[in-house]
């Protein structure tokens, strides 16, 4: 999986829309076949969807082009595969599921698809969204399903599905979600998945609770928001990188304590800090994520 700070959900039967959201300086894109589009125009948007893929993929190959699927219990899954599981699909985000077997169904959808339209077996990664209580109480199961499975999405969306499905009344701060989102990422890691996908904020006249969410959600683990409007982009995009302060600490670190080493010591104060090699291995992780976006031109 590509690290992205943000990722913006696109309905996918609007043609233009994705280069819009690149524009606006977005990681990856989610087409969304799902909640976004009418049941009329699924036909429609499939074909949208498969160009918006092929368009970026070739214009725009640094972008992670994901889809979100109808739900397995509508019976167009398979509908949607057979159009947008194509070369330059990164992945999908399998809706609405409630457990590991709906994944073992959907890496099966997959592995056919894949076949008949020329991508490399494997390619296509899947998104667990979780929206149920089903989901977030199998958590683990659902992440050693399939090693399709690159992350799980923790989705606590106000007055949502997950909302209806878990029964917790939404706020602002979090504290009724905070255990479902501090389950899903602890599994994420535990299952040695580096990325961990948060969101979404609703509140579009709210700038500011965005921030605030995205930096609670930065400080328990997570390294991507998710949402549904480009102005929460740059708010992303800022929360989930390393500053330029982090940069020269995190750098400064790693001088002194490399300084302590050549002198025969294994560890070194450094601005007030006890500092060993435990220390150092996040600082360089933290500087090879600055490098990584840096080379992406971000």
């Amino acid at each position: 999986m590509k690290p992205m700070r943000s990722v913006m959900f696109v309905p996918g039967h609007k043609e233009g829309w994705p280069a819009k959201a690149v524009a606006a300086g977005v990681d990856g894109v989610i087409l969304d076949l799902e909640d976004a589009v009418p049941l009329d125009l699924k036909a429609q948007a499939r074909e949208v969807v498969a160009a918006s893929i092929r368009m970026l993929a070739t214009e725009h190959p640094e972008i992670g082009v994901y889809v979100r699927l109808n739900a397995l219990e509508t019976g167009m899954t398979g509908d949607d595969l057979e159009k947008i599981a194509i070369p330059g699909l990164d992945g999908v985000l399998l809706p609405k599921n409630y457990g590991p077997r709906d994944f073992v169904a959907c890496e099966a959808l997959i592995t056919h698809f894949e076949r008949r339209n020329g991508v490399a077996a494997g390619k296509i990664e899947i998104v667990a969204s979780l929206e149920t209580a089903q989901a977030y109480g199998s958590c683990e199961e659902i992440l050693a399903a399939s090693p399709r499975v690159a992350t799980l999405f923790a989705g606590t969306a106000k007055d949502a599905d997950v909302s209806r499905s878990v029964g917790f009344q939404f706020t602002p701060g979090g504290a009724e979600t905070l255990y479902l989102r501090s389950r899903a990422h602890l599994a994420n890691r535990a299952a040695g998945r580096q990325h961990s996908w948060v969101g979404l904020w609703q509140d579009l006249k709210d700038p500011e609770g965005a921030r605030q969410f995205a930096l609670r959600n930065r400080e328990i683990g997570f390294t991507t928001l998710v949402m549904i409007h480009p102005s929460h982009i740059a708010i992303a995009n800022e929360v989930f990188a390393p500053s330029a302060q982090d940069v020269i600490f995190y750098q400064g670190m790693i001088d002194a304590f490399d300084k302590a080493v050549a002198e025969g010591n294994a560890a070194v104060l450094y601005e007030g800090q006890h500092i060993d090699y435990a220390h150092v291995k996040t600082a360089k992780q933290v500087l090879e994520l600055h490098a990584t976006l840096s080379r992406k031109g971000q």
